[in-house]
């Protein structure tokens, strides 16, 4: 009987030990909970989407709770999350201007065609190192959808071969600009009204020849506008949107009609 007792009572005390080394440590390591940070990030979504910069919700909270980062990153709250935000820090909320994922690509079925039959895996990223891609644009969609893989919220799709956004489902979080291997999409502020839906920086002939929706470089936007708000660089138009006014004379006047008026597009 004794054979057992003293591996036992051993057992005991070596758990008896542990035990108050672990609550001597809790008490003398522990830290104490940011209050701040808690209810930062009670105020926000919770979509770790990392949109912010930040590897997920709690770490930015953190970070605008110690003054290390401005309360307006969180592109999925928007306004009431900035709200919530000020009321915690005691701020005045400030402006928040709503964005957008953008596809600069009009390269539809309809306006051009691909170079050759692709069989392989069914990921942009692979198909653009097979000769910068099937499609004869090699600056446009490829179509494959690698943008919607990525997208937690379900606000782009394939339409007629060219990935199309659903603003009222998009939270700017990045996801599908970090996607595209051709760097296509990118983040538009929600006031900005007039859009290019071309990417290629080619020539105007060889545009022309690749996709009848391409940019050709013509620089009669450029002309037309009256507040000069359009340059074109890189044989493409650039519009500054600190001039823009959205009065539409450079949609009027695009003869390739690569220039696009919103607002009321449920899709871009």
């Amino acid at each position: 009987m004794n054979e057992y007792i003293i591996p036992i009572a051993i057992f005991l005390g070596f758990g008896a030990v542990a035990g108050i080394l672990l609550v001597i440590a809790s008490r003398f390591l522990h830290v104490e909970a940011d209050e701040t940070a808690s209810q930062i990030l009670d105020a926000l979504p919770g979509a770790n989407c990392g949109g912010c910069g930040y590897s997920g919700c709690e770490g930015y909270a953190n970070a605008v709770a110690s003054g290390n980062a401005p309360k307006n990153l969180c592109k999925p709250g928007g306004a009431d999350c900035l709200k919530k935000i000020s009321e915690i820090l005691g701020e005045e909320t400030g402006d928040f201007v709503r964005e957008i994922a953008y596809v600069h690509c009009n390269g539809n079925c309809n306006a051009t065609e691909d170079k050759y039959e692709y069989i392989g895996t069914q990921s942009c990223a692979a198909v653009e190192k097979f000769y910068n891609g099937k499609g004869k644009c090699i600056y446009g969609c490829a179509g494959l959808g690698d943008c919607v893989a990525v997208c937690d919220f379900g606000a782009i799709n394939i339409v007629n071969g060219v990935a199309k956004v659903t603003p009222a489902k998009c939270t700017a979080c990045g996801k599908c600009i970090a996607a595209c291997p051709n760097r296509m999409i990118s983040l538009r502020r929600e006031t900005e009204k007039v859009l290019l839906q071309c990417n290629s920086k080619d020539t105007g002939k060889v545009t022309r020849q690749a996709c009848k929706n391409g940019c050709i470089g013509c620089r009669i936007c450029e002309k037309k506008c009256p507040e000069g708000a359009i340059t074109v660089s890189e044989n493409r138009a650039v519009i500054d949107y600190n001039k823009c006014t959205s009065c539409g004379t450079c949609v009027d006047a695009c003869p390739q009609k690569c220039l696009k008026k919103l607002p009321d597009c449920n899709v871009v």
